[in-house]
């Protein structure tokens, strides 16, 4: 077995032997990285030095400080694994309640729309890039029923990919963010991947705490990301009364970026209470990634008409555009009201299933959130334990390490694979899970 050996003498070639280690599974996930006076020593330089690499492997994403710990391997390092040892693996004859995405036999067929297309004229070459109407248009229409100004709209590849548009439009590295805690992993890596430093705020099932989210503003928070609906990982949903709250404390704060993901759209039970407009700034991006299918990498980004020119500004020196064929199929989807009921069947299910989980978790004694969306945010004494005794159990749940910063343990229960008879057992499972005793033997 190869083990990891720190290495270099400068700060640049010390990052680069611990990127190196990350990459080649040498370093794991939440490894930690050797003291900076011991790793000074080791290498014959300056802490100084050993300081400035392992800055740089935290402002690219790589590590991150653990407090009295030191630092460590990030639990999804921007870098690419050479084997996926990042992933979350599933071993056979155990349930994914772990991966966050939606039932694949919930989503709508594609494969007549596809054919459809393929059967209609297209523009070719790159007069493509000049977008397509109809899409921009459904769009709107989708949006205004909402209350979303689409006037200013840009299509780009996914909520993930506006996100970091918008984000890079307006900050540079070093900027505060202010995010969700617990929150989106991805986000979260995507932030750190920037070098923008994050600003927790917690959040309850009814959104972000307005209180310190003012209180990150006033730390000198450039931005803050909010999710509107079904939030990852703990079902919140920004309610009236919320929004409201968070509005006034943007006030004071009109040069602020306000960036919105409503990533469940149609999917959600909740009306949408946005905060589009609450500043000068502002983007509301809304995929269709969960509603639709994953592999339908496309979202719409309405938003100010700096930050929209902006972001298509810089697209056009990138990517150039997102697939017309994407566009196109989008469009068809949106239009078609078979799929409409197709995906209000799928909400339905969806809310209860998690409902019905709920009910049960707390039935036995458990704390747990989850107001809409595909996920329930369980309390755990120790993320390790709950994690690997559910999985003897037979269920595969996501640690909460990876969505929370400041906030305490707790696993992430999807339920896009649950079945509404499974629910007591998984259940059962959790209790004992969460009280610390062995788990029953799966059946």
């Amino acid at each position: 077995m190869v083990t990891f050996a720190l290495a270099g003498r400068t700060a640049s070639e010390i990052a680069a032997a611990v990127e190196e280690g990350v990459r080649c599974g040498t370093l794991a996930s939440g490894a930690a990285l050797p003291p900076i006076r011991a790793a000074a020593a080791q290498l014959g330089v300056s802490p100084a030095t050993v300081a400035a690499a392992y800055q740089s492997l935290r402002q690219r994403g790589i590590a991150e400080s653990a407090g009295r710990q030191g630092t460590r391997v990030r639990p999804r390092p921007a870098v690419a694994p050479a084997r996926g040892q990042f992933r979350l693996e599933v071993p056979p004859g155990v349930l994914d309640l772990a991966s966050g995405g939606p039932d694949p036999r919930l989503l709508p067929d594609l494969g007549p729309y596809l054919a459809r297309l393929a059967a209609e004229p297209a523009p070719t070459g790159y007069a493509a890039g000049t977008g397509h109407p109809p899409l921009n248009a459904a769009a709107r229409a989708l949006l205004a029923r909402d209350g979303i100004d689409a006037t200013e709209l840009a299509v780009v590849g996914g909520a993930l990919d506006g996100i970091e548009r918008l984000l890079g439009a307006h900050l540079l590295p070093g900027d505060r963010v202010a995010v969700e805690d617990p929150g989106w992993a991805n986000l979260l890596d995507l932030v750190a991947a920037l070098g923008l430093r994050p600003v927790p705020v917690p959040v309850d099932e009814a959104g972000p705490d307005p209180q310190r989210l003012a209180d990150a503003l006033r730390a000198g928070a450039r931005a803050v990301v909010v999710t509107s609906r079904a939030h990852n990982p703990t079902g919140a949903s920004v309610t009236a009364a919320r929004a409201r709250d968070l509005r006034a404390a943007l006030a004071p704060h009109p040069g602020v970026l306000v960036i919105e993901d409503d990533h469940a759209g149609e999917l959600s039970v909740e009306p949408l209470h946005a905060l589009a407009g609450a500043t000068d700034a502002w983007g509301f991006v809304r995929s269709v990634s969960k509603p639709y299918g994953p592999d339908l990498r496309l979202a719409v980004v309405a938003g100010d008409a700096t930050s929209i020119a902006r972001l298509t500004g810089r697209q056009r020196l990138g990517t150039g555009w997102v697939s017309l064929i994407l566009q196109r199929l989008v469009t068809a989807l949106w239009s078609d009201p078979a799929v409409a009921a197709t995906v209000a069947a799928a909400r339905d299910e969806y809310e209860a299933r998690r409902t019905a989980l709920v009910a049960a978790l707390r039935g036995r004694g458990l704390t747990v959130t989850g107001r809409t969306g595909i996920n329930a945010w369980l309390s755990v004494p120790d993320e390790t334990t709950a994690v690997a005794r559910l999985r003897e159990s037979g269920y595969a749940v996501a640690p909460g390490a990876l969505y929370r910063i400041a906030t305490p343990p707790a696993v992430r229960i999807t339920v896009s694979a649950l079945r509404p008879s499974a629910i007591p057992a998984l259940a059962d499972a959790a209790a004992r899970a969460a009280s610390g005793s062995l788990p029953a033997p799966a059946a």
